[in-house]
C-alpha cells in the first residue's frame, strides 16, 4: 500500500487494541483466501454471501456489500472495480461500523438504505425503514443460529416478521426528517446519537457476520433469560423483536429473568387467579389483548398489593405492543402508578395503572373479561393516550411475567395495627383530606434480630 493508504489504515486501526488488529486486517485475507490486507483484489460479493448467509438474509447482505462499495478509500489508493471492495475500503468499514462515532456512521447508514446503486445524498424515512427491517432480522436471525434466546421460543410467540416491523417503526419514529421528508447525514447523525440501538444491531451484524471477535467485546445480551414457562401450552403475546424493546426499558435491563406466573390460556378468566399470580411476586409485567386487537400493557416495579390505595413509584410504565410499539413514562402528575382492589363496596374492584379511579390509562375489571383505557387526550400519570382499540374493551387473553428473582418470603406475619383493620375507611379518609393522626402512634414492630 501506498503512505497515504498506510495512513487511513493505520488511523482507523488506531481505534482498536493492538491484539485486536490483526483480527481486523485479516478479514480481507480471509474472505478472499489469502492471510494479508491488499488492495489489489477483492473478495466476491459470493464469497461474502457465503460467510453471512445463516445470520443475515440475502437482502441484507446486498446492503453491505454495496456500501462497503461506496467507501472511498482515498486519492492515491487504487480504485476498485465497480461492485468491488478494497481492503483499504473494509479496513475503514470495519473500523466505523465497530468503533465509530455517530458521524461516521450516519454514511453507512445512508449507503444501506439508499435503493441498489442509487448514489443520492438524501434517502426517505421508507428506505430507512426497509433497512432497519432487514437489520433487525439478521440480529434476530443471529440471536437464533448462535443459540442466545435465553430459553424463549420464537415458535410459542408472535409472527417474528411482524414485530420485526413493529420495532423497525418505532425505531424510526425518532427520525426528524428535512422539510421535504428526506434525510440527510446530519438527520441521520442525530437518529443514530439518540437511538443507540440502531449501533448496536450494526455492530452485532458485522461483528458475527464477518466474524471479528474483539477482545473485551462480549456478545450483547438482547434478551432477558426466561424461566418456568410451559412453553408447549403457550403462545406468547411478545414477538422477540417487541422482547429486544421492551427489555432495555426495565430497571435490571436484560439480566432480570422472567416467569410466567398467569396466563388466561392456561389459567382461565379469573379475576382472583390473576390476583395470586400477581401478589408477592416482585416486579411484574402484565400484557393484554384486546377483542380487537390491540395488545399493551404495564410494567409494576412493585409487587402488587389487595388495597384501595394506589402503590408503586415511577419506575412503573405503561406501554403499546400492537398497532404500535411505544413505552410510557411517568410524567410526575401525581403518583397513581398501581392500584389492585378485591371484595370492597365503596372503592372500585379490579387493577388499575395510571389516571384515576373511573378513569385509568389501563384498568381491568374484577368482573374478568372487561376493562378500559381512557386518555383524553393523555393519562395524567403516564401521558399515555388510549391503549386499547376501543375506550371500553373486551379482553381476548392476559399474561403476567414476573420480573427477576422472587422475593424472599416473609419470616413471620407482621402484627397489624388497629389502623389496618378496614383500609376503605382509611383510604376514603386519605380522599376527602382528613388528617389520620394516630399514624404515628402505631405499635412498633419487633426486632427480627432479637
Amino acid at each position: 500500500m501506498g503512505n497515504t493508504e498506510s495512513v487511513v489504515v493505520q488511523k482507523r486501526l488506531a481505534r482498536f487494541r493492538p491484539e485486536e488488529r490483526p483480527v481486523v486486517e485479516g478479514v480481507f485475507g480471509r474472505l478472499q483466501g489469502v492471510v494479508s490486507v491488499s488492495v489489489s483484489s477483492e473478495p466476491s460479493f459470493c464469497l461474502r454471501q457465503a460467510s453471512m448467509c445463516s445470520l443475515a438474509p440475502d437482502s441484507m447482505i446486498g446492503r453491505l456489500h454495496r456500501c462497503m462499495c461506496s467507501i472511498d478509500p482515498g486519492p492515491t489508493a487504487a480504485p476498485a472495480a465497480s461492485g468491488k471492495t478494497g481492503g483499504v475500503s473494509l479496513v475503514i468499514f470495519l473500523a466505523d461500523a465497530l468503533r465509530g462515532t455517530a458521524e461516521e456512521r450516519a454514511p453507512l447508514v445512508m449507503a444501506m438504505s439508499r435503493s441498489g446503486a442509487q448514489a443520492a445524498t438524501v434517502v426517505t424515512r421508507e428506505q430507512v425503514v426497509e433497512f432497519l427491517q432487514d437489520l433487525i432480522s439478521a440480529v434476530v436471525q443471529i440471536l437464533v443460529h448462535r443459540g442466545r434466546l435465553q430459553g424463549w421460543k420464537p415458535e410459542r410467540m408472535g409472527d417474528c416478521s411482524t414485530g420485526v416491523k413493529l420495532l423497525a417503526e418505532q425505531m424510526c419514529s425518532e427520525l426528524k426528517p428535512g422539510d421535504e421528508g428526506c434525510c440527510d447525514t446530519s438527520c441521520l447523525e442525530d437518529w443514530i446519537f439518540r437511538v443507540p440501538h440502531v449501533s448496536l444491531y450494526l455492530e452485532m451484524l458485522v461483528a458475527e457476520g464477518l466474524n471479528v471477535s474483539l477482545s473485551g467485546r462480549p456478545a450483547p445480551t438482547l434478551l432477558p433469560p426466561c424461566r418456568e414457562t410451559p412453553w408447549t401450552e403457550l403462545r406468547c403475546l411478545l414477538h422477540l423483536p417487541t422482547l429486544m424493546f421492551l427489555a432495555p426499558q426495565l430497571p435490571d435491563g436484560c439480566g432480570a429473568p422472567l416467569r410466567l406466573v398467569f396466563s388466561t390460556q392456561l389459567h382461565g378468566e379469573s379475576f382472583s387467579r390473576m390476583v395470586s399470580g400477581l401478589t408477592k411476586r416482585g416486579p411484574t409485567l402484565l400484557l393484554v389483548k384486546d377483542s380487537q386487537g390491540n395488545v399493551f400493557g404495564g410494567f409494576a416495579s412493585h409487587s402488587w398489593e389487595v388495597k384501595p390505595q394506589f402503590q408503586g413509584d415511577s419506575r412503573c410504565f405503561l406501554f403499546t405492543v400492537s398497532p404500535r410499539l411505544r413505552v410510557y413514562t411517568a410524567t410526575g402528575y401525581n403518583q397513581h402508578f398501581m392500584y389492585l382492589n378485591q371484595n370492597q363496596q365503596t372503592m372500585p374492584n379490579g387493577l388499575g395503572m395510571g389516571g384515576q379511579h373511573g378513569y385509568f390509562g389501563l384498568w381491568l375489571d374484577s368482573d374478568f373479561g372487561r376493562g378500559h383505557s381512557r386518555a383524553r387526550p393523555r393519562c395524567t400519570t403516564y401521558g399515555s393516550p388510549q391503549l386499547s382499540g376501543e375506550e371500553e374493551f373486551t379482553l381476548d387473553s392476559v399474561e403476567v411475567w414476573a420480573v427477576g428473582k422472587p422475593p424472599e418470603p416473609e419470616e413471620g406475619r407482621k402484627k397489624k395495627s388497629v389502623l389496618d383493620a378496614d383500609p376503605e375507611v382509611q383510604a376514603m379518609m386519605e380522599m376527602t383530606g382528613k388528617t389520620l393522626h394516630s399514624q404515628g402512634l402505631r405499635e412498633p414492630e419487633e426486632d427480627q434480630d432479637q
